[in-house]
């Protein structure tokens, strides 16, 4: 009886308020760093292509130019105020759902096998929507509006500015809670299926990090370049998702620019007039912007500050 014992591997422990309060952390620092970069992306995931073929934008560095031009250095952090306010909650929930279920899925050996690290990864995705999608929402037209001012001044129209909060009142007047889950099931099929292809493709190139002995976790370096590579192929593997949902939630719309009834609307159109090569728009950004973003998060969420130096247990 004795000897069985000794071949059973050591009951793992796992306390979720440390975790909570290291994603939260961890997602403040990553994106108070690459938030630029996503208003970019974003930007051009909402334009479209003239009758004659004309943009807005021709490029990513076009985009910064014009934007930095035209608002300055803040105007590159437009809609971050909500972003930073709402991912602390959302990376929260990410990073440490997804230890949770990986934690309840490993098998009695302590194994845990490709398909439960992807359904843990799925469902961890699954309960970020809750955040993510008003966070995604209130963004989204705090980092269009500058566009859409551009557009209308070229044009010599008036375009009106409203804050996070002025725009929060307008949807929760006309719409009620649901006006800020507008593209909901657009948000949950972007990020279940990032999740899906992240969490097992961190843990796995996390796991072939140098150590000194196998139960140390590897160093923050190595953890950085695991974030950064999971991060940016996940990233370009969802982004026709991700364009989808931009648009889905963009509710004011420049001249020309098309509205969408439904995800299958927004794709049949797209693809009809834009063709495939519109559901990569913003792809090299938005790997620019996913890679940093969750090296920086993922390893302070390993280097485990509140363990380590708040104390927290």
């Amino acid at each position: 009886m004795s000897g069985t014992n000794q071949n059973q591997p050591p009951p793992q422990q796992f306390n979720l308020l440390p975790k909570i309060i290291n994603g939260g952390i961890a997602g403040i620092i990553g994106v108070s760093v690459v938030f630029p970069l996503d208003l970019v992306k974003t930007r051009l995931q909402n334009q479209t292509v003239g009758p004659n073929g004309e943009k807005q934008y021709k490029n990513m560095l076009d985009c910064f130019r014009q934007t930095y031009r035209a608002e300055g250095y803040f105007g590159m952090y437009r809609g971050s105020a909500v972003n930073i306010l709402l991912i602390t909650p959302e990376k929260a929930i990410k990073l440490a759902a997804n230890d949770m279920f990986r934690y309840h899925l490993t098998l009695p050996d302590g194994s845990l096998p490709i398909i439960r690290q992807m359904a843990a990864g799925a469902l961890a995705g699954a309960c970020q929507i809750v955040v993510t999608t008003p966070m995604e929402l209130l963004k989204i037209q705090m980092q269009d509006a500058g566009r859409l001012a551009a557009q209308a001044k070229a044009e010599g129209r008036k375009f009106e500015r409203i804050t996070a909060m002025q725009l929060t009142r307008k949807l929760l007047a006309e719409r009620g809670i649901f006006g800020l889950y507008k593209g909901i099931t657009a948000t949950a099929a972007r990020d279940v299926s990032f999740s899906i292809v992240y969490f097992p493709l961190f843990a796995t190139l996390n796991d072939l990090g140098p150590r000194e002995n196998k139960a140390d976790p590897p160093p923050f370096w190595w953890s950085f370049i695991s974030g950064c590579s999971a991060g940016s192929i996940a990233a370009l593997f969802v982004n026709p998702l991700d364009v989808v949902k931009t648009r889905m939630q963009t509710i004011a719309k420049g001249s020309n620019e098309r509205q969408y009834s439904s995800i299958l609307d927004c794709i049949t159109k797209t693809l009809t007039q834009e063709g495939p090569t519109a559901f990569f728009k913003g792809g090299a950004c938005r790997m620019i912007v996913i890679a940093p973003l969750f090296g920086i998060a993922q390893s302070i969420y390993y280097i485990g500050l509140a363990e380590n130096y708040l104390g927290i247990k």
